[in-house]
């Protein structure tokens, strides 16, 4: 909640004897959960910081964010888009209703300077006969006006610089600065914004610049490296960071990704491709390439727990990326793109992520349907945060929440995008502990009161269910890989514990994983329980066995792990993950499969297959140690592949 003060800096509070009344409700999921006891008991404000790769509130509960896109004030209009025709109130308590808790805003340094030196627009492109409640107020009022809508409503803002300049087309501007908007004044920006609403708990986040991006054959280009060189994105997005927080500390920094990132090997000054077409650089979306995170983080030093980093990524019907050819999958989405890119941060616990930007169109291309609802799964799945693009419906590319009326919601989108929605007992959960997601007479939302109950998430005792369907998916002479259905819970299942023998081997916050290392020749079983951010742990799921094979699988300065992604009556799908275990690169490597007699491989990509040897492509033959490589196939018949033995070409 906005303009009350803190007693201090992410104080943890405790949980008075009055709410054990408050906790048994909790637990027997009682429908009014915020007695006026609550409201003392839980923190005051609504800062939100980092812990691994979780978001937690001032009292350590874990929280979820989950939202949209609303443009227009990074645009010539300097207003929201749409109030020349739909409502404020109408549109904002519409959000909130639907499950939305917080609201990314393309803004520009442009605009913010504008406002820092007075300037504003007196009569921008509003209808005041939709809109009375804004007659005479101009565009700095109205975003004022709009977050008080957004405390009523319970709803979250995040502030995301969209390009230099007050342009409709800016975001198409690679990098931060342009004409006369030089790189300090952008940090000057962001100074004036954050001490404007320091003490307006509302907005929650800042996204220090939208998709910057650039290729080296196209200058100016934004690059990740660990210099301060003027086009290096990760200097300036940690150089913002920290001009921000010296004004409040308490706000989330995010990073977004570039464009391009170099492959091992080569540098920044490497050109786009060498003699032989062998590409010297790793292409993802803009604002989605992550990979230099790994070697060189953002540095926000005594705040480093406000720090998330924010990729965005979109499906064919936006661009024709080389992974939508052929056949693909979740499966394969996740480990040729998500993975290497931005999804090892959330999975290697180095930090939490928020997808900034996703959706498109539904019901034109299959391959578009199929890619949103795989990462519409994968951020389910684990709890990633995310604000879909876009509420406009005059997004070109992608279309919007609403159609073009303004007031008409896309059904077909909010069926596809709830399951990645918050939600608590069949209502969707606010990031205000006292205001309900729709506001205080809400029959669809909750406030983290209703769900933890004040205090350490104390409020929730209920564990979650025992995941479902264990079983194994592929198998080497050294490992067994596992899957399993995932488990449900009243607020929400974190992760997943994996038991070999009664033993846990791993905590993981997927559906899958492989276990590694393991004797040739011998049997293993497995169990596997869910977890919830309170700490409950399930029961045990049905215990499965896992045969590893006589041998092969590695031996050669690599292993390759085959995968099950999907098998039916007459066929499966699988995906073989090849890993450099040797101290030396590779230039290529070579995956032997056993194919049964009953099984025919119809189709196989990102590798060469000549009779029951694999090698790889062009594109994926070098690997660092403990680099990754993989290839897919589908096989006709009956029967398993397996994997017979791996083995690297080195220099």
């Amino acid at each position: 909640m906005a303009l009350r003060e803190r007693p201090g800096r992410r104080s943890r509070l405790r949980v008075p004897l009055a709410l054990a009344t408050l906790a048994t409700m909790l637990a027997a999921g009682a429908a009014v959960l915020a007695p006026t006891t609550a409201a003392a008991a839980v923190p005051e404000k609504d800062w939100l910081h980092v812990q691994g790769n979780k978001v937690l509130d001032e009292a350590g509960n874990q929280v979820w964010m989950t939202g949209v896109n609303w443009f227009g004030f990074n645009a010539s209009e300097r207003v929201f888009h749409g109030l020349w025709s739909g409502n404020i109130t109408t549109i904002t308590k519409g959000m909130a209703d639907r499950g939305m808790n917080i609201v990314r805003v393309p803004i520009s340094t442009q605009l913010l300077l504008e406002w820092k030196n007075g300037q504003t627009v007196a009569a921008p492109n509003v209808n005041t006969y939709a809109n009375p409640e804004l007659a005479g107020k101009n565009n700095l009022q109205i975003f004022d006006y709009w977050l008080q809508l957004c405390e009523q409503f319970g709803l979250k803002v995040m502030l995301d610089v969209h390009s230099a300049e007050a342009d409709n087309s800016g975001h198409i501007y690679p990098v931060w600065w342009k004409g006369t908007i030089t790189t300090e004044q952008f940090y000057q920006a962001w100074e004036w914004v954050t001490a404007r609403y320091k003490n307006n708990d509302t907005i929650v986040a800042m996204d220090i610049k939208n998709e910057p991006h650039g290729t080296p054959n196209s200058p100016p280009r934004a690059k990740w490296d660990n210099s301060t060189d003027q086009d290096n994105f990760k200097y300036a997005c940690q150089t913002a960071g920290n001009r921000i927080l010296a004004i409040n500390p308490n706000v989330l920094i995010l990073c977004e990704g570039i464009e391009v990132y170099p492959r091992p090997g080569e540098t920044w000054n490497s050109p786009n491709t060498d003699p032989d077409l062998t590409p010297n650089y790793f292409y993802n979306w803009w604002g989605g390439n992550l990979r230099g995170a790994r070697d060189y983080p953002v540095n926000l030093g005594a705040n480093q727990d406000q720090l998330m980093y924010s990729p965005h990524d979109y499906g064919p019907l936006v661009y024709e990326q080389p992974w939508f050819q052929g056949t693909f999958d979740k499966a394969s989405l996740t480990n040729d793109v998500w993975r290497p890119n931005w999804f090892y941060l959330h999975e290697d616990n180095i930090s939490p992520l928020l997808i900034g930007e996703w959706g498109g169109r539904l019901g034109q291309d299959a391959r578009q349907d199929k890619w949103m609802t795989a990462l519409r799964d994968l951020i389910a799945e684990n709890k990633l945060h995310h604000t879909f693009w876009v509420l406009n419906p005059n997004s070109g590319d992608t279309g919007g929440l609403l159609l073009d009326d303004w007031a008409t919601w896309d059904t077909a989108k909010l069926n596809l995008l709830k399951p990645a929605l918050w939600q608590h007992q069949n209502k969707f959960v606010s990031l205000d502990h006292q205001v309900r997601l729709g506001g205080a007479s809400s029959s669809t939302g909750y406030n983290l009161a209703d769900v933890y109950g004040g205090g350490g998430g104390t409020g929730d005792t209920i564990a979650p269910s025992a995941p479902s369907s264990l079983r194994t998916t592929g198998v080497t002479s050294s490992s067994v890989s596992l899957a399993w259905n995932a488990a449900t819970d009243n607020v929400g299942v974190t992760a997943y514990e994996v038991y070999r023998a009664g033993t846990k081997v791993a905590t993981v916050s997927g559906l899958t994983y492989t276990d590694t290392g393991l004797a040739a020749s011998t049997a293993y079983q497995y169990t596997v329980r869910a977890r919830d951010a309170a700490g409950n742990v399930s029961a045990a799921s049905s215990a499965v066995t896992g045969t590893t094979s006589g041998g092969g699988g590695g031996g050669g300065g690599c292993t390759a792990t085959l995968l099950v992604t999907g098998s039916w009556q007459g066929g499966m799908q699988g995906e073989v993950t090849v890993t450099n275990t040797s101290t030396s690169s590779s230039v290529g490597w070579a995956v032997v499969l056993n194919i049964p007699s009953t099984l025919t491989i119809s189709n196989l990509w990102n590798g060469v297959r000549s009779g029951s040897t694999v090698t790889n492509a062009p594109h994926n033959g070098a690997l660092a140690p403990s680099g990754k490589a993989s290839f897919g196939f589908v096989a006709n018949g009956t029967g398993t592949i397996t994997v017979t033995s791996c083995a690297l070409a080195v220099p």
